[in-house]
């Protein structure tokens, strides 16, 4: 098992091994997550990957279409690293649970980390959007099942209240870490479950 998740690839990766499909899909993954999405023009994204544009239309339809595949193969490639990081960890539930601060903190000290993709994505665009809130909420409820699992074993009597909880100390995490650069803020969170969990 990898010690940590792929790391995002170079600023131009024209010469990245792999069909152009999948260089547009890097390319876009590093910069939106780097720049923003919106900051982010598909002039940026074929120059990156060395494509032209209606090779990126003819892969992905749209700019939108192209956001959607990059939100999807973000989340996955984070929650098998996610769940392998934290399903390694040998030892009582409880200090299982503390683990999984230990993980994000892993992730907050990687110089790639730019925050959540999803809350990133939402945060940029229309509240009303609900394509891109739908797809959030795939992934967050993948990521809730995963410290669901674990939380039945802390709390079996409250394991759903637990799961809640746990996952707004992870969201408020990512993003304290994304503002301040402080990978430590992971270890208020841990604080926090820890006194929770006594």
């Amino acid at each position: 098992m990898a010690d940590q998740r792929p790391q995002p690839v170079a600023k131009n990766i024209a010469n990245y091994p792999g069909a152009a499909r999948e260089r547009l899909l890097h390319a876009a993954s590093d910069l939106f997550c780097r720049c923003g999405i919106n900051a982010t023009g598909v002039d940026s994204i074929v120059e990156a990957a060395g494509t032209a544009k209606t090779t990126l239309y003819k892969a992905f339809g749209s700019k939108e279409g192209l956001i959607e595949a990059v939100l999807e193969h973000e989340g996955s490639v984070w929650r098998e690293w996610f769940s392998n990081e934290v399903d390694a960890f040998e030892g009582e539930p409880r200090d299982k649970m503390l683990h999984i601060f230990d993980v994000l903190k892993k992730w907050f000290a990687e110089e790639s980390f730019f925050g959540c993709p999803f809350i990133n994505a939402v945060g940029e665009h229309d509240k009303d959007d609900d394509r891109l809130r739908n797809l959030t909420m795939k992934h967050k409820k993948i990521v809730l099942d995963k410290i669901h699992s674990v939380a039945r074993e802390v709390r079996p009597d409250d394991a759903e209240e637990l799961t809640h909880q746990i996952g707004l100390l992870i969201d408020g995490a990512i993003v304290a870490a994304l503002v301040t650069r402080d990978p430590g803020v992971a270890d208020h969170a841990r604080n926090a479950v820890k006194s929770m969990i006594k």
